[in-house]
């Protein structure tokens, strides 16, 4: 005889949620913010006892941590050298880039359809930020402001499935920009008004236009730098 659904009561075959290490979470996020924010740079050796005493931690959470972010791909382990930042590779960025790309170009193209005029203001209020950022030559502050554009570029779309997978790439993305960020954020600025101003101006294509333009002389600005 077939069975209904399992009332409430009745056990499932899973097992008990387990609750998660808080000062192991803790741990891995502080130093994951620190290598995206290029306060560690890539090369740079992790010495487990130097980041626990730093943290106020013992060395089990750090070096948890540490395999973490090596299976995440920011952490690279030596044999017989211990832990250190990852390098990107060349085809790490470009591969980056070209997703960021799908998504941004496609993000500034609905953004100029249906931005309202408050997400609109807010667009150009951050990139007077970064104009700010530029003015002050601060690369730090023009990072953030950097971040903050395309945040706001993903919400203007008004897609939630494109603002998910945005999330997923900007973190890595934010990370690469440090390489570069001293050297772009004046033609960045100048790129960003400009996406802006077609965004403003409800045009689709030169919206998209500009953003793989942006996009583009990102990627070279990498390569050139890595040269």
């Amino acid at each position: 005889m077939a069975t209904g659904p399992a009332q409430a009561d009745e056990l499932l075959p899973v097992r008990p949620v387990t609750r998660p290490r808080t000062l192991g979470q803790s741990v891995y996020e502080a130093l994951l913010e620190l290598v995206v924010a290029g306060r560690l740079q890539p090369r740079q050796h992790l010495v487990e006892t130097a980041l626990a005493r730093q943290l106020g931690v013992s060395r089990q959470p750090v070096r948890e941590a540490l395999h973490r972010l090596h299976s995440e791909g920011w952490v690279e382990f030596r044999p017989n050298g211990g832990a250190f930042v990852h390098v990107p590779a060349t085809h790490e960025v470009d591969e980056l880039l070209a997703v960021r790309a799908l998504l941004e170009v496609e993000a500034a193209r609905l953004a100029a359809r249906q931005g309202s005029k408050q997400q609109l203001a807010r667009l150009l209020s951050i990139c007077g930020d970064g104009e700010a950022a530029v003015r002050d030559s601060d690369p730090e502050r023009f990072s953030a402001a950097n971040y903050s554009f395309h945040a706001a570029l993903a919400e203007l779309a008004g897609n939630s499935i494109l603002a998910q997978l945005w999330r997923v790439v900007a973190q890595r993305a934010r990370w690469h920009y440090q390489i570069v960020a001293a050297v772009r954020m004046c033609d960045s600025c100048d790129e960003h008004r400009e996406i802006a101003q077609a965004i403003v101006a409800r045009d689709e294509r030169r919206s998209a236009e500009a953003a793989q333009v942006h996009i583009e002389r990102t990627r070279i600005a990498y390569h050139r730098s890595r040269r």
